[in-house]
């Protein structure tokens, strides 16, 4: 706890270009937490290392998901935004949880087994102890609760067994985190266009199941036109409807309606006007964003503070944790 606030801790990996699946599903969530929590934004740029990086372009991507992070709304002085790798606990203490993490656990994670299949060529040990780094992430920072998905939930609960295995042994030392579910959780959830039974992916190969947040008007508007619905002809939600489900889900993100307001604004409306609608919706909420995210580009020594400022925030949170977890294990203090 930080200045009687709990502390919440997320992040994204510094890899892709963002769809309207994060925005929608997570960092549009994100932006008024910071008025009941603390609120801890990183940049998971470690983590992008379990898969081969072009060294240019992920430093690029890296700088961009920061600034989108800003130009989306979320306040760098109210929140703290930062970049992992700028902060050496992060590495430091997941050693330090390796001693304390079963191969049996890392074994039954199933994020491990789906990318080790996918990336055959390179599983390398960081892709098998991608949960301990995660594990330090959060329990870096006492955060009392992380935001979660379903295929991040077998990542939190490793990281309760981890930090209660070191409590019961040293101590009251970590706090237990929560997962966080928003009130927006379950109507945020954005499949792809193409393939609505599967979520909405910045890996996705078939670009067109995707909205990124950097399409312009008019990839927008054909990527919608080509969406999967069905020959219904209905705009209706349910089951039996997942293409026009997930399109009606978009609409109501979009324009803070219901989902009952959407079907019935649609309603004895053709799937033709009906996507354009969604198209729209989609490009009031993006325009603006991409707006200020080429604003914030060229302001370079704007972003080079922040990024400074936020570094140094998160490191000192940190090292207070580290040091006291390095008491706890034995490990000599350097002499000051």
């Amino acid at each position: 706890m930080i200045d009687d606030k709990k502390v919440l801790y997320s992040g994204m990996q510094a890899t892709g270009n963002l769809t309207l699946g994060n925005y929608l599903g997570a960092l549009k969530n994100w932006l008024t937490l910071n008025e009941e929590y603390e609120c801890f934004w990183g940049v998971m740029d470690l983590h992008s290392l379990t898969v081969r990086q072009v060294p240019a372009d992920f430093r690029k991507k890296a700088r961009n998901l920061l600034t989108l992070y800003i130009a989306a709304g979320l306040d760098p002085v109210k929140n703290c935004i930062y970049f992992q790798s700028h902060v050496p606990a992060h590495a430091e203490l997941s050693w330090l949880l390796s001693c304390f993490t079963y191969v049996g656990e890392l074994n039954r994670m199933t994020q491990y087994k789906e990318k080790a299949a996918k990336h055959a060529d390179n599983v390398n040990a960081g892709l098998f102890t991608y949960p301990v780094l995660m594990a330090a992430d959060i329990l870096l920072y006492q955060a009392d609760f992380v935001p979660v998905g379903k295929d991040q939930k077998q990542h939190l609960e490793i990281t309760r067994d981890i930090a209660e295995r070191f409590n019961n042994i040293y101590g009251d030392v970590f706090t237990i985190p929560e997962p966080y579910i928003g009130k927006e959780e379950e109507g945020a959830k954005i499949m792809s266009l193409q393939d609505p039974e599967k979520k909405m992916s910045k890996s996705d190969e078939n670009v067109n199941g995707s909205i990124f947040l950097m399409d312009d008007r008019d990839t927008i508007v054909r990527k919608f036109k080509r969406a999967v619905t069905d020959s219904d002809a209905e705009v209706r939600y349910g089951e039996d409807k997942p293409g026009v489900s997930n399109l009606l889900t978009i609409y109501g993100s979009c324009t803070n309606k219901s989902i009952q307001e959407a079907e019935k604004e649609f309603d004895g409306v053709g799937y033709g006007d009906f996507k354009m609608a969604v198209a729209e919706a989609v490009i009031s909420v993006l325009g603006p964003l991409q707006e200020e995210f080429a604003r914030l580009q060229k302001e370079k020594s704007f972003i080079d503070g922040i990024i400074k400022e936020n570094d140094e925030k998160a490191a000192y949170f940190a090292n207070k944790t580290l040091r006291k977890v390095k008491k706890k294990l034995g490990l000599t203090e350097k002499p000051r």
